[in-house]
């Protein structure tokens, strides 16, 4: 009985401090939203991936939501970051159903024109996403930046522009960042949920992405 009365204190205990730290860190992302002169919503929003185009080759499974989405303009960019969620399901040795939730963070800034589409991704993370594009991988003669990143991409001469030196030393330098570009979407993804501590420095790493676009990619 003793240990049963402690197994349920430890669970109820591990609740409560869940609960606790879910509320401090919306109460940080909030402060920091306002700081920032964003728009803040920490509800699940299943409609987000109708307008981001991105997010439909993240239905891998079931139960797609965002949520902790910050929006708005910064540093004279449109922008939005939020934590993704999605669920998949598999059965075990004694047939019983298994739910895995798979969660991400994403952080998008809309572009001037649209491009592409084209991934720069580390498998752990995008390899799904890597595949749906036709072309196959594209070669660089940077032997470090092709042995870390794999690059895929409708547009070859496109992909050669956009991974140009500067962006390639960028992205050494920053080797947890995965991109993808779709039409008018510049998306850079994590592994991981959005900690307010990551998010200004990560807003920063998707304007500097931006910033090493040449600008003959935006000539008329």
């Amino acid at each position: 009985m003793g240990g049963a009365i402690i197994a349920v204190i430890c669970i109820i205990g591990a609740v409560i401090w869940g609960i606790c730290a879910g509320k401090k860190r919306r109460d940080g992302m909030t402060l920091l939203a306002e700081e920032l002169g964003l728009d803040c919503h920490h509800e699940r929003n299943y409609q987000l991936a109708d307008r981001y185009r991105f997010p439909d080759k993240l239905r891998q499974g079931s139960n797609c939501y965002a949520c902790n989405i910050l929006s708005g303009n910064y540093r004279d960019h449109e922008i939005a970051a939020f934590n993704y969620h999605y669920e998949t399901y598999s059965t075990d040795a004694d047939g019983k159903r298994q739910t895995d939730h798979h969660h991400f963070s994403f952080f998008i800034l809309t572009l001037p024109k649209c491009f592409p589409e084209l991934t720069i991704a580390k498998e752990d993370l995008f390899s799904k996403i890597a595949r749906t594009v036709s072309d196959e991988d594209i070669d660089f003669e940077n032997r470090e930046f092709a042995k870390q990143f794999t690059v895929r991409c409708t547009d070859k001469k496109f992909a050669y522009n956009f991974c140009n030196t500067h962006m390639m030393e960028f992205l050494l330098s920053h080797p947890d960042i995965n991109i993808e570009l779709d039409q008018n979407q510049l998306a850079v993804g994590y592994h991981s949920q959005l900690k307010v501590e990551e998010i200004r420095p990560r807003l920063d790493h998707l304007i500097e992405i931006r910033n090493l676009m040449p600008d003959a990619l935006f000539a008329d």
